[in-house]
């Protein structure tokens, strides 16, 4: 079964701010905010070790404990081995994203992209987690953005360590799919051009939205579409900038994509539809994307978001994008 058939439905649900990202989040509001997705009809759940130091991972697990495990798709991420022993969160080195959890776990996080933390990883998700077994597993990070000029290096790492157990992993039926989980296109590139391992899909953040699309477009989504390796987009609101938030790329949004954003919005409005609904829907519209998993730390976001995807979108609101310069000629839109 191709990771397009588990994932069981258009929109998952990522859980990077349950693991405390920009505020402390009540542990109550983010059960709630698990059970509202679930009340939604989201089957996907998406985490990370790194989310808060395995705080995401923990009350994900403990929100998800009460449901039949076979309804539902799990996924995680290997390459931060989470220690026991404490650290200011503020003095992590997270390359462009320093700062991001300082208001989740004190536990000091580890890159290790080699096999025997890959397996320790994964046992140590699944303890977090409370349950048996994972669905597809994301080699995270390892790109530009979190190593700089270092980024090559630990991928050959991943390359020979990772992918392989997780290729393996699969193979054994242990797991049923892997790929790259990362906020860069180039891995992904690279990855496409191995001739072993193969994955099985990718998850790409912040790199396939109405903000940002064109270099995925050049490359990366037609190599994907022809190899069958499905993409999740994540991140389709660029951090929070297309859903009324301030950020972009996990800061302040700067003045030139703060402009772009009003005038996605301004046309939005326009057109009688939400910006949300624009941002995910424009995501699906390409024929490699299997999924698209938005973040939420609230119950009520996960309600506007399928709203979202439900509404109705006008021709007339994509060809005036098209004829505004505001997507690339390459986008699939809706309804073409």
């Amino acid at each position: 079964m191709s990771i397009r058939e588990q994932l069981q439905g258009k929109l998952g649900f990522g859980t990077a701010p349950l693991g405390n990202m920009y505020r402390d989040i009540p542990p109550d509001e983010a059960i709630a905010t698990v059970d509202a997705a679930w009340d939604q009809g989201i089957r996907f759940f998406d985490t990370a070790p790194l989310y808060g130091a395995g705080l995401a991972e923990i009350r994900l697990g403990e929100a998800l404990a009460r449901r039949p495990r076979d309804e539902y798709v799990l996924s995680t991420k290997i390459g931060r081995v989470i220690l026991d022993e404490l650290e200011d969160p503020l003095a992590r080195d997270m390359g462009e994203k320093g700062g991001l959890f300082e208001f989740g776990l004190k536990n000091k996080i580890v890159n290790d992209y080699s096999a025997d933390a890959t397996l320790r990883s994964i046992e140590a998700s699944l303890q977090r987690l409370k349950t048996d077994r994972l669905d597809i597993v994301w080699v995270h990070d390892v790109a530009q953005d979190f190593f700089g000029d270092e980024w090559l290096a630990q991928y050959e790492i991943a390359r020979t360590g990772a992918f392989r157990v997780l290729d393996r992993l699969r193979d054994e039926g242990v797991i049923k799919g892997w790929g790259l989980g990362v906020n860069r296109v180039e891995p992904l590139e690279l990855t496409l051009d191995l001739d072993e391992p193969k994955p099985d899909a990718f998850l790409l953040a912040g790199r396939y939205t109405l903000l940002d699309h064109e270099r995925a477009l050049q490359r990366l989504m037609p190599a994907a579409a022809a190899q069958h390796v499905d993409i999740v987009v994540g991140g389709p609101y660029s951090s929070g900038i297309l859903a009324g938030g301030t950020h972009f790329e996990y800061a302040k949004a700067p003045p030139a994509i703060v402009e772009k954003v009003a005038r996605l919005t301004a046309l939005a409005t326009r057109h009688g539809i939400s910006i949300k609904a624009a941002a995910l829907q424009f995501a699906l519209a390409h024929p490699a994307v299997a999924s698209v998993i938005p973040g939420a730390s609230r119950p009520e976001r996960l309600l506007e978001d399928q709203a979202a995807l439900r509404q109705a979108v006008p021709a007339a609101f994509w060809q005036a994008l098209r004829e505004q310069g505001l997507v690339s000629a390459l986008a699939p839109l809706p309804g073409a």
